[in-house]
């Protein structure tokens, strides 16, 4: 089985690793891996990879993220989305141009806290272990990048947004500070991430209808990194993880070979060193 990624149209309930067991047993393959998390409450584009296409998933892991949400006014909860307790109710005032200027107010380089429920590590333990026992969780702010926050309707209650941000940025958080910022507080009910970079849900598969021909090629996958593509001779050399001359622009490039993708190289004045190879078959 040639190594690829699967895009996944995750469906909402299952989590991000139970994908990752459907698509192993599907394909009958132990190496797999995702880009990006899922909570069960969220569905949508889910990339997966495939046999020693694991190696390359830091390519994907840190484009932008799409993402269609639903906030909803005035609860609370422990989670910040509908599968929480409930914390606070409020009356909700706001109006649409309120629930805007808080939207824009979110977006650019901000500090945003995570989700106690995160899986983030807090004392080499995930931070939502620690919180489901009941335990105090101090998380602390990571700067992202949220690139828009645009409101596609409200009503007198709820609103439904499209984000468009940077890898590591949460969407509960947002909603929830956009709750705070109209003073009534707020959690998502529904979330689908539509987008990864380039690559649409859209184009994904439904989790049954995995088999070997859902496999993509590292290069159609990959196709925002810049690509040189080699003959068979050189390509023979970039398995073997040698340095090559390459006439190709400084820095990191896909190397392709008549049979595919062969892994990423660091371009430097004319020589290419790897950085990256992948395997000719899976793992």
């Amino acid at each position: 089985m040639t190594p690829g990624f699967v895009l996944l149209d995750k469906p909402r309930g299952p989590t991000s690793h139970d994908m990752i067991a459907r698509v192993r047993r599907a394909l009958n393959v132990k190496r797999v891996g995702h880009a990006g998390t899922l909570d069960p409450l969220a569905s949508g584009l889910l990339i997966i990879a495939v046999g020693p296409a694991t190696r390359l998933l830091q390519y994907v892991q840190g484009l932008p993220k799409t993402y269609d949400v639903t906030g909803v006014l005035g609860v609370t909860t422990t989670t910040l989305d509908a599968d929480g307790e409930v914390t606070s109710n409020a009356e909700v005032h706001v109006t649409a141009d309120e629930i805007r200027a808080a939207a824009v107010s979110l977006t650019g380089e901000i500090d945003q806290v995570p989700p106690a429920v995160s899986a983030i590590k807090v004392g080499g333990e995930r931070a939502y272990k620690r919180a489901r026992r009941g335990e105090d969780v101090e998380m602390k702010p990571r700067r992202v990048t949220v690139y828009s926050f645009d409101i596609l309707r409200t009503s007198t209650d709820a609103f439904e947004a499209r984000i468009v941000c940077s890898s590591g940025t949460y969407i509960r958080s947002l909603v929830a500070d956009v709750g705070t910022k109209v003073g009534c507080g707020a959690h998502v009910a529904h979330l689908r991430r539509t987008q990864i970079g380039e690559l649409s849900v859209g184009d994904a598969v439904k989790p049954d209808d995995v088999d070997a021909t859902s496999i993509r090629r590292i290069e159609d996958v990959l196709a925002h990194l810049p690509r040189l593509d080699v003959d068979a001779e050189t390509a023979a050399l970039a398995r073997n993880g040698r340095r090559f001359d390459a006439a190709a622009p400084n820095g990191e490039t896909l190397v392709v070979g008549p049979d595919g993708a062969i892994g990423v190289f660091d371009v430097r004045d004319g020589l290419s060193k790897p950085v990256t190879v992948v395997g000719a078959t899976s793992e």
